[in-house]
């Protein structure tokens, strides 16, 4: 064995290739061959003509002359039996990672080959919906992604295409709506982000809201997506029914904003959830009231009340606050804490590790975030429908699990072992129903 046919079997990091992965198939030597064959007779390794097109094409075409082969149950050539027997191609255009291909289909005299690998009707190799649908998670728009397939692959999609492309996500949307979901749930965020959707003819303001859930493993899942015109009390009752009739039957700690009535919400639906407002969205509520040069020091100086390491260090640094000179300037500030002040405490009642997951919804906030820098690119969507389905393909794009058939991206720090054991003592038997 050459030098080089073994380093193409063994593999760049001394590994054997993986038959799964398609390693070995093509060695080194080959691939050096058909690159020099090519250059010989000019032609491009890339472009309408090139090297890799026609390979494509070659081996397409070779496949499904040996399913026909296995269908007839005799080689060419041979002498056929009584019955079916080859009758000619049929031209077919294919779109393809390797560009549009222009293939000759075998096909039998009595019309009962079935192929596989282009299926009849197929117009395009499953490839190129992979790519469409992960430029559009991306945020492209169907104009950027038309641009794209052109300059890339030289593949050129009409925009009705690229829509049905990204429609058929629409029935896996609904089925990962409908899920069942865990029984209980330590942790569950709530949030919500603004988006620009049509309805009625006019452009509105709708609300998309996300519940995220954190499992006993640490895993973090995306429980569902509802879109409606406003974030409100209401809604999220509705949403939180949702959950509750999907399986989820407890909560231990429920994270969201302060919006009026949502405590009072989820404990009509879990009536033993704890309710943590996030402090971060309350201090950003703080921060409307004062002067823009006072900013910065009235953040750090708030920071002394949800740092502090118990309720009444954290009460009396509130009253020290308001009873310094800058707080008398903002009583509005003092009215808002002690407002959502039975909602803020819960936390202090654990050690830090728990902290750092409970106290704001800043892991939902890093979602919304992402999915923000995905929907911008576009002045607004036709329906909901269409909303849903790009901010749940930018979910998944993201990695944060939506199905239970994999690895959820976890939480990734070390004490989340810790604050499982705190979650247990604080809320005894209620994780034993997982």
């Amino acid at each position: 064995m050459s030098d080089m046919t073994e380093t193409a079997r063994v593999g760049r990091r001394g590994r054997e290739p993986d038959p799964e992965r398609g390693e070995g198939l093509v060695d080194a030597a080959l691939a050096e061959e058909l690159v020099a064959r090519a250059r010989e007779q000019g032609v491009e390794l890339l472009g309408e003509n090139g090297l890799l097109r026609q390979m494509t094409k070659a081996v397409l075409e070779r496949g499904l002359a040996e399913e026909l082969t296995e269908h007839l149950g005799y080689e060419p050539h041979e002498r056929a039996g009584a019955g079916n027997s080859r009758n000619g191609t049929t031209p077919k255009r294919l779109h393809s990672e390797a560009g549009t291909i222009d293939l000759d289909v075998p096909r039998d005299r009595v019309g009962s080959f079935e192929p596989r690998l282009v299926r009849k009707g197929q117009r395009r190799l499953d490839g190129i919906d992979k790519i469409v649908i992960g430029l559009y998670a991306r945020g492209m728009t169907v104009r950027d992604i038309r641009a794209h397939l052109v300059e890339i692959y030289d593949v050129e999609v009409s925009a009705d295409l690229i829509s049905t492309i990204t429609d058929a996500v629409l029935e896996e949307v609904r089925e990962w709506q409908a899920r069942p979901l865990d029984r209980v749930y330590p942790v569950i965020f709530l949030d919500a982000l603004i988006c620009k959707v049509r309805s009625e003819g006019t452009v509105r303001n709708k609300a998309a809201h996300l519940a995220v859930g954190v499992d006993v493993d640490g895993r973090k899942e995306v429980l569902g997506i509802w879109v409606e015109h406003t974030e409100g009390a209401k809604f999220w009752l509705r949403v939180m029914n949702d959950l509750k009739a999907r399986g989820v039957e407890d909560v231990l700690i429920v994270v969201c904003d302060g919006l009026t009535g949502l405590p009072a919400a989820v404990t009509t639906v879990w009536p033993d959830a704890l309710v943590q407002t996030c402090v971060v969205h309350l201090v950003r509520a703080s921060m409307r009231w004062v002067n823009y040069k006072d900013r910065k020091k009235v953040a750090a100086q708030l920071r002394s009340i949800y740092a502090a390491s118990t309720e009444t260090a954290a009460r009396d640094a509130l009253d020290a606050w308001t009873e310094s000179d800058i707080g008398r300037q903002y009583p509005a500030i003092k009215r808002q804490w002690e407002a959502a002040w039975e909602q803020v405490i819960p936390f202090f009642a654990f050690p830090p590790e728990v902290r750092k997951v409970i106290y704001t919804t800043n892991m939902i906030e890093s979602i919304n975030y992402q999915l923000r820098k995905i929907t911008k690119t576009r002045g607004h969507f036709p329906t909901d429908e269409a909303l849903i389905k790009l901010l749940y393909l930018g979910c998944k794009d993201l990695g944060v699990e939506h199905t239970r058939n994999t690895a959820g991206r976890s939480l990734a720090t070390g004490s989340w072992r810790a604050a499982l054991n705190q979650f247990d003592l604080m809320f005894p038997g209620r994780l034993d129903r997982v």
